[in-house]
């Protein structure tokens, strides 16, 4: 047996090796759960549009966000971000909120990674945050835009440098080897800037995100199923408000109510 065949052998014997020590999966069949139920609000829980704090979404938004804001244990500013390619297919991954106001909901990832390749071709997104202990959720959909590199770099030299590094040694959505792979770049940047005397530059593949708002709900869990839906959306050419089905709003807004 030559040497080569006999790195191969040793190579192939070790993988089966290793096969050998992990754990055996059986094929999962179907899996009923139709029993699981939460109890949610009660009748005289519900969130009517006399209980709205403000006639538009960035102010209605301010308030339930500072109530889950106090809930123990909960990170009330973790949001899932649905993004889709050109051609609809869509994807979702939960990232942070790190901004709101009248410009946008703002938040920052890798340009490169896939919700970036995404929004860089199809420059819109939805946002859902579900704060469970309120029963709450809300919904936003909009079109996208980068922030400028200024707010970007502001951002990216306010983190903590171990989070500085973590940005600057992973090119997010590429497959590696393992993750050896990031612990050296990790220990070879923590070394280069740990010490404080040199800033690291926010690498180019890096920044944030801003979703301008063109659609805001508020969902509040009913354990009836009968759940409540409060919709602001920006008025259609010609549409009126009627005071019924469609209830003028501030700042440019109208908001109805949803069937459940």
């Amino acid at each position: 047996m030559t040497l080569i065949c006999k790195r191969q052998f040793v190579i192939v014997w070790r993988c089966f090796k290793n096969m050998a020590n992990l754990p055996v999966c059986h094929n999962v069949k179907s899996v009923n759960i139709e029993d699981m139920r939460h109890k949610y609000k009660d009748g005289n829980e519900t969130f009517t549009e006399d209980n709205l704090k403000c006639k538009e979404p960035i102010g209605q938004f301010k308030e339930w966000f500072e109530e889950a804001c106090k809930v123990p244990e909960m990170e009330a500013n973790a949001v899932h971000l649905a993004t889709a390619t050109k051609i609809g297919a869509p994807s979702v991954r939960p990232v942070l909120l790190k901004g709101y106001g009248t410009d946008g909901f703002k938040f920052y990832t890798n340009y490169g990674s896939r919700k970036g390749q995404e929004l860089a071709e199809n420059p819109r997104a939805a946002l859902s945050f579900y704060w469970e202990p309120l029963k709450r959720c809300v919904r936003v959909e909009g079109r996208v835009e980068k922030l400028t590199e200024e707010e970007s770099d502001s951002y990216f030299h306010s983190r903590p440098l171990e989070s500085q590094i973590g940005s600057s040694v992973s090119a997010q959505s590429t497959p590696i080897p393992s993750r050896e792979t990031l612990t050296q770049r990790e220990l070879q940047l923590a070394a280069e800037y740990g010490d404080g005397k040199k800033e690291l530059p926010r690498p180019s593949h890096w920044g944030g995100y801003v979703v301008i708002p063109e659609s805001v709900e508020f969902w509040q869990g009913q354990t009836t199923r009968i759940h409540d839906r409060i919709h602001f959306r920006r008025p259609r050419s010609g549409e009126q408000p009627d005071g019924v089905m469609l209830h003028q709003g501030e700042n440019g807004w109208v908001y109805e109510r949803l069937s459940p």
